[in-house]
């Protein structure tokens, strides 16, 4: 059996911890939120990330698990937009006189679904109540058929460096399958107009395992790509959630065994690093002078809900419907239906509807956790180490054995091999999933 068969688990992509499905109770109140972020933003530099959720789509991609809104009707831009700057100023009412914004990221359905001149009143209004940090970072995510000049020319006066195209595969039929016709030629107009405009930061987004796809569609994907040499980019599989995203379920006949996946993931792999792409963990690849790569190694790259960030803030709010905050103590989630979502707002009141209190043993295990999806190793005190600590170990041995890890006396260090494996390792440290082992599909495989 080999190393990706073995592996290949559910398991969570620990943008948080614990992870959602894991969360207890309610979560803090509006009281209780309130003192998590102003004690998290009373430590070092007031600085907080902003996560934007903007969910329209004008159709729907089949492959995408994401919070989405299918509609035409761009009436609903307008109110969305108000709805977003109601909620950030009940936020800007809480923070201290001295916050700082040190990253922005819009993400989706398609941030740029919105017209520019939404997109523009909507940071415009964000940083009017908050500036920026002096090393910020902007971000969003876009769809190359939704993409116009204006877009872009936009948001990067508005201080956007940073822009991530969704390409999921160059293959016409792969394309149709998922709804998703996105042609090369569609693909390189927009990136050479980002680059002309001065982005300096080009990310893909690229899935392997989706129905119809060969060795050879992902290699002429992978060659595609390099010819337009994005900055950094994902590869990352598919996730099959039919009980989720029931459009799915069309073409489920189409899609590949988990023997052709692992064989797409180690070819695609292999033909990224020979273009010089450097694995950054988690499906991440970067070009050697990439923030992202450069953070890496030299130790300063951190995680979120947004994903692999440069920027390490202990607050991220997030707004819009169903975006999630992190106080780094307590989490919450906003409702996830537009309507519930506009109506709480229009009340005065903060949007979300669940969360979670991290206690001591959360805090310590996310710490790790953290460590070890970004830095690729972790160092503990044993007199420090919960009672479950020992568990872990014994939980790691096997992956040990396999050349994936190393276990110290007090330290957890990730070997080379073993960085398309971190989810697992950090599986293993996963206190409350070992406690409570899932019974229906809550997570994607983590290969």
């Amino acid at each position: 059996m080999s190393l990706l068969e073995k592996y290949a688990v559910p398991g969570p992509r620990y943008t948080s911890y614990p992870t959602v499905p894991y969360w207890e109770g309610l979560g803090p109140d509006e009281k209780g939120w309130i003192r998590a972020i102003r004690e998290s933003l009373s430590e070092g530099e007031p600085q907080l990330s902003l996560y934007i959720h903007l969910p329209y789509c004008e159709k729907l991609c089949t492959f995408c698990g994401c919070n989405t809104r299918i509609t035409k009707r761009h009436e609903v831009e307008e109110p969305y937009i108000e709805a977003l700057l109601k909620e950030w100023k009940a936020y800007c009412g809480i923070l201290p006189s001295n916050a700082q914004i040190a990253e922005i990221h819009l993400g989706g359905g398609t941030p740029t679904f919105f017209s520019p001149s939404h997109l523009k009143h909507l940071i415009e209004g964000l940083l009017a109540h908050v500036p920026r940090a002096h090393d910020f970072e902007f971000s969003f995510e876009a769809n190359p058929n939704t993409t116009r000049t204006e877009h872009l020319q936009v948001l990067f006066d508005l201080g956007f460096r940073r822009v991530s195209f969704g390409i999921q595969d160059f293959d016409p039929k792969v394309q149709a399958i998922i709804h998703r016709v996105q042609p090369f030629q569609t693909v390189e107009k927009v990136v050479e107009e980002a680059r002309d405009i001065g982005y300096t930061s080009i990310n893909f987004d690229l899935i392997y395992g989706l129905p119809a796809q060969t060795v050879s569609t992902i290699l002429d994907s992978i060659e595609k790509t390099a010819s337009l040499k994005p900055d950094r980019l994902a590869f990352y599989s598919y996730a099959h959630i039919p009980w989720i995203k029931p459009a799915q379920r069309m073409y489920e006949d189409l899609l590949p065994s988990e023997e052709d996946k692992f064989e797409f993931y180690e070819k695609g792999k292999a033909a990224l690093e020979k273009q010089n792409y450097i694995d950054i963990g988690m499906d991440h690849f970067a070009l050697p002078m990439d923030r992202l790569h450069q953070a890496m190694e030299q130790g300063y790259l951190h995680r979120n809900f947004m994903g692999y960030t440069t920027t390490s803030t202990k607050v991220q709010i997030g707004l819009g419907a169903s975006s999630i905050s992190d106080a780094w103590t307590a989490f919450v989630q906003n409702e996830k239906k537009v309507e519930d979502y506009m109506d709480a707002v229009d009340r005065g009141e903060f949007p979300f509807y669940r969360g979670h209190v991290l206690n001591a043993e959360d805090e310590y295990v996310r710490r790790h956790i953290l460590n070890i999806m970004c830095q690729f190793e972790t160092h503990f005190e044993c007199k420090d180490a919960p009672q479950f600590w020992p568990e872990v170990k014994e939980r790691l041995k096997p992956m040990e054995s396999d050349g994936l890890v190393i276990v110290g006396k007090r330290c957890i260090v990730v070997a080379p091999a073993g960085r398309p494996f971190v989810r697992n390792i950090c599986m293993a440290l996963d206190a409350r999933m070992w406690r409570k082992r899932p019974t229906s599909h809550i997570f994607s495989q983590t290969v």
